[in-house]
């Protein structure tokens, strides 16, 4: 297995991160040799065993002191859209659960799509922990495997409340917005208690006042309390509120505490066998274009050494002995020579060290040495493209001869690996920029000789929050990465593509509004399958689709409109009624600028 953290697709042979896509402390895997990725696929939960009030699963370690359970305690299931050894290393979903797990009003047990903690019989609370788009479609089916109905406005007050969060439902929740009740926009930290605490407040109230109520806590994006306006061709113009006091603007929630997060618990089941993962910095400074871990989690955020750092990974090497440090940019934390330092002591012989994605102009001989040292064996870095022209376009503020020196010093340090991520059908890119990265690559192999060379490359997905959210998927992408892959492969080079075709359902979950519900309802175990998807799309077009209760909508628009094309700066966007960190005016002065280096 790599040295690196884990994104990218479903499929989950080998794992590794790339935080520049929005995961920064999520997993996923991928492999260029298996099939192409889809999305999970539902197991009924065994029976487990537990204690007596709060319940563990395969050889967990737990870094918290859950507190027993109140008689009266609001029983709450966290699901995640995906197998355990997957949602276990979702740091996100970890805190969530913790937090949860450490307040005597809440009896939460956990689901997972091969396994879960026994579940009770009567259900307050369902959350689910989204963080890409390819889960989503798998929360209809999560809903009524627990009898629950699928769409929000059929439930009744004896139904529980279905929430959500995560990067995916902060940027775009409008695609699943009929499926919840409430959406948690940003940072849990402080977010998820007022939740708690207002649902407490509330939990004996009919559902629409629990509904009302739950709309007045900062972040809490409440669906069935917000209406689309659409004109006579179907286009949208407006998402509003269906009565006077509901907010027409929810914001998302920014915690800004000097400490971030680590892992709750440590299993040798995760996908990562018993890592013990901490959060460096929360956002990146570099602000690429297209980039949701940068501009949605916005102001770039560091933990403290002494209050954060240093006290965290003593906490989880007391149990394990590997540790993750994880961040969009992990090395650019101002103190990070000092934890890196810290982390060369002979005390830690013995511990392995793995870090995420990092800037290439930080790498030194010195952390590749310490890297080395504490059992890695690779680095990662992000390059986006070989082309200097694209990388000022995505501002990637990176130059060819900083990444030469990353390769030397990674190799000078004792790595023997180097692993890079590019793009390709990033907006006004031409042959000769992917031509530019095959040979960067080429270069790279030649000027560090006995250094292994992987490249992972994606395609351009647009993202909700980001400046390149206007812009579509570019069909050419996919004769680009086979392009690559003939250049690459036979010089040696480790070529990872992912794939074209769920790039494009990922673009159709990240741009679509509520019109695309009744598609993921009736897609059903269908979403492994890139032709079901079309299929359900066009019986959605042509009005053959079961509607969803409420308001009667209007068709979706045409698959390429919602796909490839680029969009107009004076187009109501789908998320229209949600504010991220910049105002779409700002991420639109953004784009402009990234495109004028065209």
């Amino acid at each position: 297995m790599s040295d690196e953290f884990p994104r990218g697709s479903p499929v989950q042979p080998t794992f590794h991160l790339r935080t520049t896509d929005g995961h920064g402390t999520d997993l996923r895997g991928t492999h260029a040799e298996e099939p192409e990725p889809a999305p999970s696929t539902l197991q009924h939960p065994t029976a487990t065993c537990g204690t007596e009030r709060r319940f563990q699963l395969n050889q967990e370690t737990l870094l918290f002191d859950p507190a027993p359970p109140e008689p009266n305690a609001l029983k709450a299931v966290l699901a995640f859209p995906s197998t355990y050894s997957v949602g276990i290393t979702s740091l996100g979903y970890q805190i969530v659960w913790a937090t949860l797990a450490q307040r005597s009003d809440v009896d939460v047990r956990r689901l997972f799509t091969d396994q879960g903690d026994p579940l009770p019989r009567r259900i307050d609370l369902f959350g689910l922990s989204l963080s890409w788009e390819l889960d989503g479609p798998v929360l209809p089916e999560l809903l009524q495997n627990q009898r629950i109905p699928v769409w929000s406005v059929e439930r009744s007050d004896e139904d529980p409340i279905v929430f959500g969060g995560g990067p995916v439902l902060t940027a775009n929740p409008e695609p699943l917005a009929p499926f919840f009740d409430a959406v948690l926009l940003g940072d849990g930290e402080l977010l998820l208690p007022a939740f708690i605490d207002a649902l407490q407040q509330c939990r004996n109230a009919p559902r629409q006042e629990r509904l009302r109520l739950l709309s007045q806590v900062p972040g809490v994006y409440v669906p069935s309390l917000y209406l689309p306006r659409y004109d006579s061709d179907g286009s949208l113009l407006a998402v509003e509120p269906v009565e006077t006091g509901i907010p027409a603007l929810v914001e998302k929630q920014t915690w800004r505490g000097s400490t971030l997060s680590h892992s709750t618990v440590v299993t040798p089941d995760a996908a990562w066998p018993d890592i013990h993962m901490v959060e460096v910095v929360r956002s990146c400074p570099e602000l690429c274009r297209f980039c949701l871990a940068s501009y949605l989690t916005l102001p770039f955020r560091t933990s403290s050494l002494d209050d954060g750092l240093i006290p965290a990974v003593e906490k989880g090497l007391g149990a394990t002995k590997r540790l993750g440090l994880l961040g969009a940019s992990v090395t650019q934390h101002p103190q990070f020579a000092e934890l890196l330092r810290w982390l060369d002591q002979d005390r830690f012989d013995g511990t392995r060290v793995s870090i995420s994605s990092v800037r290439a102009s930080t790498v030194t001989p010195e952390l590749g040495r310490i890297l080395s040292k504490r059992g890695s064996r690779s680095l990662t870095i992000a390059i986006e493209s070989g082309s200097e022209r694209m990388r000022q376009v995505v501002n990637k503020k990176l130059t060819t001869e900083a990444i030469q020196e990353a390769a030397s010093h990674a190799k000078n340090g004792g790595l023997t690996g180097l692993k890079l991520y590019g793009m390709v059908g990033l907006p006004t890119e031409t042959d000769e920029d992917v031509q530019a990265t095959g040979d960067l690559l080429l270069n790279l192999k030649k000027g560090t000789p006995g250094l292994r060379f992987t490249l992972g490359v994606s395609t351009f997905v647009p993202k909700a929050q980001t400046p390149f959210q206007w812009q579509g998927v570019r069909p050419e992408a996919e004769k680009r990465l086979k392009r690559l892959a003939k250049t690459l492969r036979s010089k040696g080079i480790d070529f990872r593509p992912e794939s074209y075709g769920w790039s494009v359902i990922q673009a159709l979950l990240s741009r679509s509004d509520r019109r695309l519900a009744p598609v993921i309802a009736a897609v059903g175990e269908g979403r492994n399958s890139m032709g079901s998807w079309k299929k359900t799309y066009r019986a959605a077009l042509n009005g053959e689709l079961e509607p969803m209760p409420g308001p009667e909508l209007p068709a979706p628009p045409p698959w390429a409109e919602v796909i490839q094309e680029e969009w107009s700066a004076s187009r109501t966007l789908p998320w229209t009624h949600l504010r991220g960190p910049l105002a779409p005016e700002r991420l639109r002065d953004h784009h402009d600028l990234a495109l004028s280096h065209s």
